[in-house]
């Protein structure tokens, strides 16, 4: 479930809600009961970048870790884009 931000323009009150995207916005204010509670726009709490996340799962690792390890050993299987799509 996504979280919300919300703000009061009356008294300022501002909190972070945590709703499904189904449910209907909030328009009461928990601190003063003022009905002019409304949802901010705010930014996303993550971004994509790159060709996919494995390109940065292990950055900086010398395979310390069991996965990186596996990783390493195993020859990767053929596949019909050379494994360097997305997809894969």
């Amino acid at each position: 479930m996504p979280i919300y931000e919300y703000r009061c323009s009356a008294c300022g009150h501002q909190k972070d809600h945590l709703q499904k995207m189904s449910d209907a916005p909030l328009t009461t204010c928990p601190a003063c009961g003022a009905e002019t509670y409304s949802k901010q726009l705010s930014a996303a709490g993550f971004q994509l970048k790159g060709s996919g996340w494995y390109a940065t799962d292990f950055k900086g690792s010398s395979g310390s870790s069991p996965k990186a390890e596996a990783t390493k050993s195993e020859s990767p299987a053929p596949t019909p884009c050379g494994g360097s799509c997305a997809c894969h």
